[in-house]
């Protein structure tokens, strides 16, 4: 027998492929998975942030045009 041909693999199921139960999976999300400190904010992280506020808007605005 060849490699990958063993007589101890053909038992195995390999069309099957383990789920996620429903109850761990998140419906709705906004996709920010961020942990942000202000208190530990410099110039650049409150400038960076408020890009982040204002990119959120935009593409929130183009996603319900769309709809």
């Amino acid at each position: 027998m060849t490699r990958g041909q063993t007589r101890n693999n053909k038992h195995k199921n390999k069309a099957r492929l383990s789920q996620t139960p429903d109850k761990d999976i998140e419906k709705e999300t906004d996709g920010l998975d961020v942990e942000y400190a202000e208190e530990l904010a410099d110039a650049e992280d409150l400038e960076a942030q408020q890009r982040s506020n204002e990119a959120d808007k935009r593409a929130h605005n183009r996603s319900s045009e769309n709809e």
